[in-house]
């Protein structure tokens, strides 16, 4: 998205296209379908064609805020079309709109008509056509360059000749010889601006092209009016030198600053197109052939060779090979994977082929539940960006109008030299840096994180972490280890020690929490309750556990309710402990009188680790200026325990999510910006109430669903890393926007006066932005930077040989 350039549309049948685009059988390659609860009735999920959609589109044409508004109010004004969020740092655009009312071919039509042509993010023609218009600026730039060197070589007898050394016959050769020259450049170079400029001025709209166009057009013209009528008002001199110096210092500026975006926020990109265009699929006759991914469906078997991506969410049924699973869990030391072993879309297949059979495709993996919140985060506007947007227009205006008040105040004394100032003005204020200051510093540090393993779901959760001065931790499955283990089981009298722990092992399957995920490690092979019992209406139910309905297969015990959590009566001192509890289906029972039950069926004691990152985390934040909280829902002695490991003075145990949610708001009441780190169901609302919040990759989906940044692996250390990167990018943010505000200061008066040459207007506007971009990458390479005292986090970077 480097191209200063409107990306056509393909050359092909718009009549083709439409239908294709239309198709609700190809929209899952560039949206997916939202909840039904977010849009009006209907299910995309049933019925693609009668729910909501949230579509990803790539756009062409557009170099700043201006144009980003201007595409927003296409989309906004298409009936059907929810909502609509475009990012001129990426380039993106975000569309939820209604399938009943509208289709993609309507929407994209409308931004098409607005100048600014669309395809599917996810298209791979999409990426063609940026790598071929990529191609084009660098020859833009090659020409302006080629000009500007030639041209400068016919201006360079005038500078340095004294009275009388040039005829007038050779000084007029000179001014032929560099139009000439100038003319090619006029037309292929600037092309580009002078279509956008007249399609503002059609469309009646203002954008960055917009004064930039008129300043080369007013420096050609009065250029050749000197040159063709050398004794008219404009012949005293030309200004080919300054022209093309301005538009190689403009292409120069803008190739490199689309070069550095595409390295550093680009990296969001990179991420988001790992899946394979197509894949070998196992046909009924038992040949491979190579499909689109997206015609894969569960239960086809496909092969993938080594250096290919997985397409789908699957399990290993020939061979066995090594897999690069860094993007979803961070870790970068590659996986053994044989037959049997799950594979997931998105990892890569390093070794040998291996024969798959696909499990979940297209939205239901988990890939591609990170790939929605890199896309959600990719067009998003940050608050002060959103403040770059609302000026951009006035401010464009605002330099029309004082580009023509300095030309009129100059016209009586020397017409030329007014046109000449009015063009410096024009090109020196144009708000490049202004509109690249936050987007490009925020971007880069998403991509940044997310080589990291660190998902930005919300970038205003960037500046909200740089001003955190608290964080919060959960304990289970967070300051704690993953890895709990199930240490002792004691079975209610009539009950053996496999039957209770498959017992607790069927609630268990239908929770993510880590100590659930133990109690169904626990029971292995272990027979299961289908033979004797049957389960029934299983729900989770916050900072209560598991519940559901139990009946004895043979008829001869009553109804009854079991439940899954922690222990209703004092337990063992020092021991963690969680319960199985039998609960008679009536109102107002007592135990589990007349169900045949016992109260409690049996109880389990466990036990967990601390990260061996913790203390480190805890110790480093404290010594950054931010305090540590514990709050936990387990028993308070252990949560005691885990807070002396970790270093945390302040701790509270027995939290239901009420108390964690009062605990949080008392913080704020305090004055506290507070960050929330956690991934349990009942963390879900504290979540929500921080002003930040931080879940990781294993949380259940509320929580997920809840927070601002997802943490894919294990490392805790992700966490601190996260509120270094987030403090340096809004440095870098105020650094940018006070670049951009002190260059415009200083160079506005100087060219009103009439002291800036047009060349040194369009050097200053070019280094403005790259100055911008290249003080953004420095946080790209922050963040590779490993904090003293602890290992550097693997870099989740693609393959460029698999990409």
């Amino acid at each position: 998205m480097m191209s200063e350039t409107s990306v056509p549309l393909p050359p092909a049948d718009p009549g083709a296209a439409s239908a294709l685009l239309d198709d609700p059988q190809e929209w899952p390659a560039f949206g997916r379908p939202r909840p039904l609860q977010e849009g009006a009735p209907g299910s995309a999920a049933h019925d693609p064609a009668a729910g909501i959609w949230e579509s990803h589109v790539v756009l062409g044409g557009m170099h700043c805020a201006a144009c980003a508004l201007t595409v927003e109010d296409a989309l906004r004004g298409v009936p059907g079309v929810l909502q609509a969020e475009v990012s001129a740092a990426t380039h993106r655009a975000r569309v939820v709109w209604d399938a009943r009312r509208v289709r993609p071919s309507g929407w994209m039509a409308a931004v098409a008509r607005a100048g600014y042509p669309a395809l599917p993010a996810m298209d791979a023609l999409a990426r063609e056509l940026r790598r071929r218009e990529g191609r084009k600026a660098l020859w833009r730039w090659l020409v302006a360059g080629f000009c500007m060197m030639q041209v400068m070589m016919y201006a360079w007898p005038a500078y340095v000749a004294q009275p009388g050394d040039l005829s007038a016959e050779m000084e007029r050769l000179l001014r032929w010889a560099s139009w000439v020259i100038t003319l090619p450049m006029m037309i292929f170079s600037c092309g580009p601006f002078f279509s956008s400029a007249l399609r503002d001025l059609r469309l009646r709209r203002v954008s960055m092209d917009l004064p930039v166009a008129l300043g080369m057009g007013i420096t050609f013209v009065v250029s050749t009016a000197g040159t063709f009528e050398p004794s008219g008002i404009f012949g005293r001199e030309v200004y080919y030198d300054s022209l093309t110096m301005f538009v190689f210092f403009l292409l120069t500026g803008r190739w490199l600053e689309g070069r550095l975006r595409d390295r550093t926020a680009g990296a969001l990109e990179a991420v988001m197109n790992r899946l394979p265009d197509s894949v070998e699929r196992r046909g009924e006759d038992g040949v491979f052939t190579r499909v689109a991914v997206r015609r894969l469906a569960a239960g086809d078997r496909i092969r993938v060779l080594p250096g290919e991506a997985f397409p789908a969410d699957g399990c290993i049924e020939r061979g066995s090979t090594q897999v690069d699973e860094a993007l979803l869990t961070g870790e970068s030391t590659p996986l053994p994977r044989g037959e049997g072993a799950t594979v997931a879309a998105g990892s890569y297949n390093l070794r040998s082929p291996v024969q798959v059979r696909v499990e979940r495709v297209g939205g239901t993996t988990r890939f591609a539940e990170i790939v929605a919140l890199m896309e959600a985060a990719s067009a998003q506007k940050p608050r002060l960006a959103q403040l770059a947007d609302r000026i951009a227009r006035p401010f464009l205006v605002g330099v029309l109008v004082a580009a023509g008040l300095a030309a009129a105040w100059w016209w009586p004394r020397d017409p030329e030299h007014a046109l000449m100032v009015a063009v410096a003005v024009l090109i020196v204020t144009c708000p490049c840096a202004l509109s690249l200051a936050t987007p490009v510093a925020m971007l880069t540090a998403a991509g940044a994180l997310a080589r990291e393993g660190v998902l930005v779901r919300n970038l205003q959760g960037l500046e909200a972490l740089a001003a955190v001065d608290t964080v919060v931790f959960d304990k289970t499955g967070t300051l704690t280890r993953d890895g709990i283990g199930i240490a002792a089981v004691h079975p209610a009298e009539g009950f053996s020690h496999a039957e209770a722990l498959a017992l607790a092992a069927a609630l268990a399957r239908h929770s993510l929490h880590p100590l659930s995920r133990a109690l169904v490690e626990a029971a292995g092979a272990l027979p299961g309750t289908a033979a004797r019992w049957r389960l029934s209406d299983v729900r989770e139910v916050a900072g209560q556990g598991l519940v559901a309905r139990v009946v004895d297969a043979e008829g001869r015990r009553a109804p009854a309710t079991l439940r899954l959590g922690k222990p209703q009566g004092p337990g063992e001192s020092g021991v963690q402990q969680v319960s199985l509890c039998a609960e008679p289906v009536e109102a107002g029972g007592s135990g589990a009188e007349g169900t045949g039950w016992p109260a409690e069926v049996a109880r389990f004691d466990w036990r967990e680790d601390l990260r061996a990152d913790a203390a480190g985390v805890v110790h480093r934040l404290r010594a950054a200026g931010v305090a540590v909280e514990l709050l936990s829902g387990d028993r308070a002695e252990a949560v005691a325990r885990v807070a002396a490991s970790a270093g945390i003075d302040t701790a509270r145990g027995n939290c239901s999510p009420h108390d964690k949610l009062a605990r949080m708001r008392a913080l704020q009441a305090e004055g506290r910006r507070v960050a929330m780190v956690g991934d349990g169901l009942n963390d879900g609302p504290v979540l929500a109430g921080a002003h930040v919040s931080f879940a990781f990759g294993r949380a259940v989906p509320l929580a997920r669903s809840r927070s601002d940044f997802v943490v894919m692996g294990d490392q805790l250390a992700l966490v601190e890393r996260s509120v270094q990167l987030a403090r340096r990018t809004l440095r870098v943010v105020r650094q940018n926007l006070a670049w951009a505000a002190a260059y415009n200061a200083l160079c506005v008066p100087l060219a009103v006066v009439g002291w800036m040459p047009a060349w040194l207007a369009g050097l200053g506007m070019a280094l403005s932005s790259l100055l911008v971009v290249a003080n953004a990458a420095r946080l790209a390479r922050a963040a590779r930077t490993a904090v003293p005292g602890q290992p550097a986090a693997p870099a989740a970077q693609p393959r460029l040989g698999a990409v």
